[in-house]
């Protein structure tokens, strides 16, 4: 497989970081984001929209005599990537795959590094949540993905997170925390305490539509708590990683806020949950990618919950 480096000048665009060093396999790319650390960014394409198994971003941590990776992509060929991709970097061997929820666009690359025998990471519900949807999920993905699909393999935590736990990687420190129902009742976040960089996992999306599964308000109240310290730079679980979390997390807010608001509105009025799929938070529709789609099913999952306030 042909591999090349390609190098990019710093500099910092729109307020999003952009200096890096790109290291690519074939057309998969890792790009250095501050020392040591390293993202794959994924595709903004729908699950039922053209899906290919790489949409979420990948991280990579570097310690002195190990590495993390922090969620492992869709399938177990967007796995073996970001494998390939590492070794450009590191000969280190890769200690922890550590999965921020259960969502398979973030777990199914796992089967790509058994040969690496790390320990699986995830928060204390990961596992069984994975059990529950296994079928489910394979399903999905040999239906979406083909062969690559049947490839992809459940791969459940070996160490399970209750509140917050701290991994060393040999001269560098993370910290995993445990999230309450939010985005999913599984979410886990990552900081890395030598560079303060956190990885937010899907309770953060930048220019791609936020997603709610598991409860809007939970979600806006971890949001806040996160808020309330201060990061040199944050990754989102999709979009471009920011070092202005006034501007990252206080995006995803305003649409959070602007959506809670709105449907309470159309419950109060007796407007339908239909009808309200069309109006809620139509003001962000300019501001989000994919925004028709993941807004509608963000109205059917959070209209039914604030039916019963």
């Amino acid at each position: 497989m042909v591999s090349k480096i390609k190098s990019l000048c710093a500099g910092i665009i729109l307020g999003f970081v952009s200096f890096c060093t790109p290291v690519c396999a074939s057309d998969f790319e890792l790009s250095q984001v501050t020392e040591g650390i390293y993202v794959h960014h994924g595709q903004h394409l729908d699950i039922d929209e053209g899906y290919q198994g790489d949409i979420c971003n990948l991280g990579v941590i570097i310690g002195k005599d190990g590495i993390a990776v922090i969620d492992s992509g869709g399938s177990k060929h967007t796995g073996e990537q970001l494998l390939q991709a590492i070794r450009k970097v590191s000969p280190l061997p890769i200690r922890y795959v550590i999965n921020t929820h259960v969502h398979p666009d973030h777990t199914y690359g796992n089967a790509a590094f058994q040969t690496e025998h790390p320990h699986y990471v995830g928060h204390e519900k990961l596992a069984n949540t994975m059990l529950l949807r296994k079928e489910q999920y394979e399903k999905l993905n040999t239906r979406l993905l083909g062969e690559e699909g049947q490839a992809s393999t459940t791969i459940t935590p070996d160490m399970a997170v209750k509140q917050d736990i701290t991994l060393e990687l040999g001269g560098r420190s993370l910290l995993l925390q445990a999230r309450s129902v939010a985005h999913t009742h599984t979410d886990l976040t990552v900081l890395d305490k030598q560079t303060d960089t956190l990885f937010a996992g899907d309770l953060l999306f930048a220019q791609r539509t936020p997603v709610v599964e598991g409860d809007i308000k939970g979600l806006i109240a971890v949001l806040e708590s996160i808020n309330q310290q201060k990061y040199a730079l944050i990754v989102p679980g999709h979009g471009l990683e920011n070092k202005d979390q006034t501007v990252i997390i206080g995006n995803e807010l305003r649409y959070l806020n602007t959506l809670l608001t709105d449907i309470r509105i159309s419950i109060q009025k007796g407007i339908s949950m239909e009808k309200t799929m069309d109006s809620a938070a139509s003001g962000e529709r300019d501001k989000w990618v994919l925004f028709d789609i993941a807004n509608r099913r963000n109205v059917n999952v959070v209209y039914p919950q604030l039916e019963w306030e």
